[in-house]
């Protein structure tokens, strides 16, 4: 009370003194009566009016659990005067010791809340290691506190933490190295990375039977120094001895056994040291247009995969076949060099000699054409066409009769029959042969004999070009003639039957047969009668003069007094 501590530090009043007491204790109601009371219930005393709140995991225990004789000090046992301690609430301090063990055996002193909360034992508040004598650095700050205090030899149930010895590395860490370094780890290494060995150590590679050279002076010691023991031999007579051979043996049936200074230098894996003059030597000499070219167009670049013993017996081993496979069948069977150098793939050596042993030999105005006016990009997009199926003329040519001739008039020769053929020569299109017009359907007779192709096959357009000219005309006269008798001798819708009377021989109607013809019949005198002394009318048909032969009178009267 003296001090302002604790309960009755807090409620008792101070003007009152000990005349206060009674507010709470009352007396003289027997030697059993507690003469004490409680304004609430001791699950409901607000313990922040003893000045030591119930906080973190204080807040759910039980009143018993810390008021109890085993947590009350020697010292204050004589002085309290219940004789059964369980049963006061006094002797008790705020400090964790009178109620929780030293699980760290008076090591760091008394202050418990400098590393730990009411909240939890674990885990620890924010202890600043950089307070100690061994501050952490580098790697050391991401260790748990357990890899480095381990349990004391005394007493294994206590963890270690003074008296440790730091002065070295080798306190904690094993030396790798089995003693091959005299002077300490700092010298080489840091705190940081242990791997990233300081290049200003000191030590002189070159003093060693392997002065590091060229790419040699950057890699890390234990890429070659597998083990960390530097007093182990590192076998290094030849680069695959440390490395892998990234062309997975391709060279090893070489003198030198594939080893990878033949091509290769300690300054750089790139560029190589084997050149097209090296190349001179392999079995695939470099000639004409291969020279100069670029290794990875043929070795093509995949890692430890490259493959530098390709296939060349044949060109499409390394190109690609330009023309899709149209010559793989015999005799070419795809052999590039009987038409390509290695000098340049343009131009071929394929001669007009060689056409004439193709499938088509190149006869009369053929032989002058250029390849590239029969043999132009069509089915294949990345090439030409060589092989056709259809060698008829129509194959490349336009029909320019549009299709009026049909494949039952073929006559041309055995090796490529066609129907133009019928007609055409192959040294010139305008120069025609001597054509069989039976073959038409339309044999040519009398006054016919002597017409021009273009008398009878008019073209279209009179300022056309000849591929304009129909070819496949009707037989009738009237296609080519003009009815001269205003279509008195038509049929119904059909033409007039010329032949009745007219000849191919000659104009005048010789051959119409006034009996059969007609229902006149010129017996007796009319017989020597010309036509024209009974078939005298005559009438104008668009504007054209026309003697009448239909509806001429047949009484006497009309032709004689």
């Amino acid at each position: 009370m003296r001090q302002h501590e604790g309960y009755h530090g807090r409620v008792v009043d101070r003007a009152k003194q000990d005349q206060d007491c009674a507010r709470c204790h009352t007396e003289h109601y027997g030697e059993d009566f507690r003469i004490y009371k409680w304004e609430t219930s001791k699950e409901e005393f607000d313990h922040r009016q003893t000045g030591y709140p119930l906080l973190g995991r204080h807040a759910g225990l039980h009143c018993e659990q810390c008021h109890n004789a085993k947590h009350i000090s020697q010292a204050d046992r004589r002085q309290i005067k219940v004789s059964d301690l369980n049963k006061t609430f006094e002797g008790l301090h705020p400090a964790c010791q009178p109620c929780h063990a030293d699980p760290h055996g008076g090591q760091l002193g008394a202050d418990c809340e400098k590393c730990h909360s009411v909240a939890g034992w674990k885990p620890l508040k924010s202890f600043d290691h950089s307070t100690t004598h061994f501050p952490l650095t580098g790697k050391h700050k991401d260790v748990e506190c357990a890899k480095c205090h381990h349990p004391a030899a005394s007493n294994a149930k206590v963890v270690q933490y003074t008296g440790l010895s730091f002065a070295a590395c080798t306190g904690c860490h094993k030396d790798p190295h089995r003693g091959a370094f005299a002077a300490r780890c700092e010298g080489c290494h840091n705190t940081d990375v242990w791997k990233q060995v300081r290049i200003s150590n000191g030590f002189d590679h070159a003093t060693t039977k392997f002065p590091l050279e060229g790419k040699h002076r950057d890699v890390a010691c234990l890429k070659c120094h597998r083990d960390s023991n530097f007093k182990t031999p590192v076998a290094h007579q030849k680069c695959l001895d440390c490395h892998q051979d990234k062309h997975q043996g391709q060279f090893l049936h070489r003198a030198d056994g594939g080893d990878c200074g033949s091509c290769h230098t300690a300054t750089g894996w790139r560029p190589s040291t084997f050149t097209e003059a090296s190349h001179q030597a392999t079995a695939y000499p470099l000639t004409g247009k291969h020279q100069g070219m670029a290794c990875a167009k043929c070795h093509t670049p995949a890692a430890p995969g490259t493959n530098y013993h390709p296939r060349f017996k044949a060109c499409l081993d390394c190109h690609k076949d330009p023309h899709a496979g149209q010559f793989a069948s015999a005799p070419r069977a795809n052999r590039c060099e009987a038409c390509h150098t290695v000098n340049g793939f343009h131009p071929a050596t394929f001669s007009l000699r060689d056409h004439q042993n193709s499938r088509f030999a190149l006869n009369g105005a053929h032989a002058a054409v250029a390849c590239q006016d029969c043999h132009q990009k069509g089915p294949h997009a990345d090439g030409w066409q060589f092989h056709f199926g259809n060698l008829a003329c129509v194959g490349c040519h336009q029909d320019p009769h549009h299709g009026d001739f049909p494949t039952a008039m073929a006559a041309g020769s055995q090796a490529a029959p066609d129907v133009c053929e019928s007609c055409h020569g192959l040294a010139s299109w305008q120069r025609l042969k001597s054509f069989d017009h039976a073959q038409a359907g339309f044999p040519l007779t009398g006054a016919h004999l002597v017409l021009g192709c273009l008398d009878c096959h008019r073209p279209l357009n009179p300022a056309g070009r000849p591929r304009q000219i129909p070819f496949k005309t009707s037989p009738q006269c009237a296609s080519c003639h003009e009815d001269i008798h205003g279509g008195q001798f038509q049929s119904g819708g059909d033409s007039a039957d010329c032949a009745r009377c007219h000849t191919t021989s000659r104009w005048l109607a010789t051959g119409f047969d006034h009996e059969t013809g007609s229902t006149f019949s010129l017996r007796g005198a009319h017989l020597d009668v010309p036509c024209r002394m009974c078939h005298k009318a005559e009438q104008s048909v668009a504007g054209r003069t026309i003697a009448l032969y239909k509806g001429t009178p047949r009484e006497c009267a009309s032709c004689h007094r």
